[in-house]
């Protein structure tokens, strides 16, 4: 496994790049700030740009650290319009990565996620070299498995009450991918 950094990423629509303490107000303005994009998220919506700015900082003075990923989904254009990203440091020792993501609302249902998580796959496979991927969600939150679905990862189960978001304790759906699985 290679260590990379978080570096710029570029799809058909999309430029996926680390996040500057500018993209602060576009952040809390397009999903933030939004309880619709927090639903069935484990961070609450942020009640200010301050919360935004200190998120962004925090996520900022971990780019120094090339085992830490976490993108800016900008629209070519300029737009930022969410955040695609290795959850927590990858597990070196089983060379997985856990990825999370959100979009605005404005933007749902577009196959900008798709884009996103594709582009997110392609990259820790082929130049990070993680053997795992993998990614959850709550059971009631079927958009998002369509997503995982859609970029080639498979269902692997449901674990029962085993995570928490603002909804409280819920069902969580897995999905992976192994190397082996991944297509070009």
């Amino acid at each position: 496994m290679k260590k990379m950094g978080t570096k710029t990423l570029e799809t058909e629509r999309l430029i996926l790049r680390r996040f500057k303490i500018e993209d602060a107000t576009e952040m809390y303005n397009n999903w933030a700030k939004d309880e619709k994009v927090t639903h069935y998220l484990t961070w609450p919506v942020h009640q200010s740009v301050q919360v935004t700015e200190n998120i962004l900082k925090m996520w900022m003075s971990q780019y120094e650290n090339l085992n830490y990923y976490q993108w800016a989904i900008e629209l070519k254009g300029g737009e930022v319009i969410g955040s695609i990203g290795v959850t927590n440091e990858m597990d070196e020792r089983l060379q997985c990565a856990h990825i999370g993501y959100c979009i605005g609302t404005k933007w749902w249902h577009q196959g900008y996620t798709s884009e996103a998580l594709k582009e997110a796959i392609r990259f820790l496979f082929e130049e990070v070299d993680v053997v795992r991927i993998e990614s959850k969600h709550n059971r009631e939150n079927v958009h998002s498995g369509q997503v995982m679905k859609k970029c080639g990862m498979k269902y692997e189960g449901c674990l029962r009450q085993s995570d928490i978001d603002n909804q409280g304790f819920y069902d969580a759906c897995f999905y992976g991918m192994i190397k082996e699985e991944y297509i070009k």
